[in-house]
Formats: C-alpha cells, structure tokens, sequence
C-alpha cells in the first residue's frame, strides 16, 4: 500500500531563483480518515538558496496519531536543481530528497523526480513525478511513483486562488489496480507579504479529499515561509 509522505505526499515542490535567501519553513498536515484515527504532522525546515539554480533545506518532522503525544519521526535534506531557468516555455528542475527515520532501527528514503512549472499569463501550471523507495532491514524494497500537480492565479500578492492534486499509485513499473492507488485534490490559498529589508512572509493552504494511503480521508495541509 502506497503511503503519503509527510513531504510531497502534502506540499508541493516548486522552484524559482531565490540565491542567497534563507527561510524558516514550518508545515502542518493533518488527516482524518472515514474508519480510523487521524494523523497530524508538524515539520520545521531551515532552507538557503546557494546559487540561482540551486536550493537546498534541512527539516525536521514530527508524527502524531489521534490521542498521542508529538514523537520525532525522520529527519530530511531536501535539494532541487534548476535545469532551465527561462530559456524554454517551461522550467525543469531536478528534486532530491533523502530522510533517516528516528525509529529503532533506522531506516532510510529516497525521493527523487522532475519538476515542470510554466505559466499562461497569470496562471502558473506545476507538475511533478517522483520516485520514491524506503531502505529497511529486512523488509523487500520498492520503487513507487507519487505525483504533484497545481494550478494557481495569480490575482493579488496577498491572495492567489488555486487547486492542488496529489497521488500514489503503487510500484513504479507494476501500478496497483485503480481501487488501491491514492488519489486526492481540493481548493488551495497562496498568498505572501513584504516585510522591509529583504524580508517576507508567504503562507499556503490547501483542503484536500479523495484517499489517502488508500484510504477515504479529508486533509488540511497549510505552509508558513519567513524569508530573510
């Protein structure tokens, strides 16, 4: 059964030029299934822009199942890699991402994919493939295929309407059948503000439904960027 992983199983991955930025990034997803307890994530990052194609971020994630306390979960570098920056009618950026679980005995995951954002006057188009494939000892190990896709307005600095999609399908060369793959989409909110000096906040919202780790679920997921 193909799982959402607290990364890109929620927000998605986009990439612009933002050399020599840094950011606080704190995320929070919580899902709440049909026939079972819900599940809630907060994660905190730290994100620097190296170079004008190169942007990188260290995060920490935290797992809570209903009516239990926070516990520490896996730690995650993130790196994406511009490969066009406006020479096409699109961009390609490459994402990476690995993780150590805090579990006994670790574990360790990979995630790796093209990224594609182009824009129609002021609609922006993403979509994004990944593959992804857990390491633990002594289970088997897969390759599965997750996928990103939005579309956004970009009406007002401040508030920009939107509907984000995002999926598993199971193993990357052998899909599950339509029934057990994982699908869910909603109505999103993105949205930033200027604070002086180089500085900005930019937040995102999104309310998703469909399923969820194969399951029937509502999800909230919600971002806060402080960029300095």
């Amino acid at each position: 059964m193909p799982q959402a992983r607290a990364g890109t199983g929620y927000y998605l991955v986009s990439t612009y030029d933002v050399e020599g930025q840094k950011s606080v990034d704190f995320k929070y997803w919580n899902a709440d299934y049909k026939h079972s307890s819900s599940v809630s994530s907060p994660e905190l990052g730290f994100g620097y822009g190296v170079t004008s194609r190169w942007y990188t971020e260290l995060s920490a994630v935290w797992i809570r199942l209903h009516g239990r306390s926070d516990r520490l979960a896996e730690l995650e570098w993130q790196n994406d890699y511009m490969l066009t920056q406006g020479q096409y009618a699109f961009d390609l950026a490459l994402h990476t991402s690995v993780g150590r679980s805090n579990a006994s005995p670790h574990s360790y995951s990979v995630e790796i994919g093209p990224v594609l954002q182009t824009e129609v006057w002021r609609t922006q188009f993403n979509f994004n493939a990944f593959l992804q494939r857990d390491y633990r000892t002594g289970e088997p190990e897969q390759t599965q295929l997750v996928y990103q896709w939005q579309v956004k307005q970009r009406w007002k600095s401040w508030l920009q309407p939107g509907i984000q999609g995002f999926g598993e399908v199971g193993k990357w060369n052998d899909w599950l059948p339509e029934k057990r793959r994982s699908h869910r989409l909603g109505p999103a909110l993105f949205g930033s503000r200027e604070l002086g000096a180089g500085q900005e906040l930019k937040y995102e919202a999104a309310w998703l439904v469909g399923r969820n780790s194969a399951r029937t679920a509502k999800s909230f997921a919600m971002r806060v960027q402080y960029i300095f």
